[in-house]
């Protein structure tokens, strides 16, 4: 099937989708695993089946962890006639990893993150950024997507999913459109001072009313978001290839900006690298079930 997206009007919001292969026949699978990533903001779920992608879903992560992860993996597998009783073995991730009532096991998103941006992208990923709701980590792996180092930013909403909503909601701007709109200037202005969102949204908030028109603003806010990236992957090192994943991946004004700061391209690909979590939690079901049945 082609792939189902949800919208609604709320600025802030990121499009929800669900996609799933019609040309698999799960019914004749030895291996059916998932990765659910209960995220701060959003939540995944990929249903792999026999090491192929079968089924995902992405939506936004609600009060409860627990309904989070069956809503999203329920939306994923809907219309497929599979039912998550059926599948063999699944890894929570996540910010709620230890809440997905019907995983065997919790794997943290920094593992899972490299494992999956290795299986998206190929084993050349060295570094990594995850660019998540609440925190922004920089991550170093080997060509097997093995976590060899990382370093990690969660003091602050400033350089992550839930700061850029803040702002898509403060300027009236589909939070889908921000990284367009931030190039729609002359030229471009100097970074927001504060790298608080409070404070940040009262520096913009006096910008307008200085006469900024909301594109000069956003691109002084994605401009300061990208250096404070810069910051923290400079702290790490970053080395060749390097890839974002996470959902700032999708705002070209951060991802150009940063580029252009760090003097290095990412990789691009055209899969959902929003998935990369639940991708690498999935992977390690597999591993896992295989390891299972083996000692059975």
């Amino acid at each position: 099937m082609a792939q189902e997206v949800r919208t609604t009007g709320e600025y802030w919001r990121w499009t929800e989708s669900r996609w799933n292969d019609p040309d698999i026949d799960w019914r004749k699978a030895k291996t059916i695993t998932a990765g659910v990533d209960v995220g701060s903001v959003s939540s995944q779920a990929v249903i792999m089946v026999d090491g192929k992608i079968f089924a995902t879903g992405n939506m936004r992560t609600g009060s409860s962890s627990p309904d989070s992860a069956l809503n999203v993996t329920n939306w994923a597998l809907e219309g497929t006639g599979m039912k998550i009783e059926d599948i063999h073995y699944t890894v929570g991730t996540g910010y709620g990893r230890v809440n997905v009532p019907f995983a065997q096991k919790a794997i943290t998103e920094i593992a899972c993150h490299a494992r999956g941006a290795n299986w998206i992208y190929g084993p050349t990923v060295r570094t990594l950024l995850d660019m998540g709701g609440q925190d922004c980590k920089a991550i170093h792996c080997d060509e097997k997507g093995k976590v060899i180092n990382f370093l990690m930013n969660d003091k602050c909403a400033a350089g992550t999913g839930r700061g850029m909503e803040v702002f898509a909601d403060l300027l009236a701007v589909p939070i889908t459109k921000i990284g367009e709109v931030s190039f729609q200037i002359d030229e471009e202005p100097p970074a927001v001072n504060s790298t608080c969102v409070v404070f940040a949204k009262t520096e913009a908030t006096g910008l307008l009313r200085a006469g900024w028109p909301k594109e000069k603003v956003i691109a002084a806010y994605c401009s300061a978001m990208a250096h404070r990236v810069a910051e923290l992957l400079e702290r790490i090192g970053v080395e060749k290839d390097f890839v974002i994943t996470g959902g700032i991946s999708k705002n070209i004004g951060v991802v150009k900006r940063l580029e252009k700061e760090l003097g290095i391209e990412t990789l691009k690909t055209d899969f959902d690298v929003q998935l990369a979590g639940a991708v690498g939690a999935a992977l390690f079901a597999q591993a896992l079930l295989k390891k299972h049945r083996s000692a059975a």
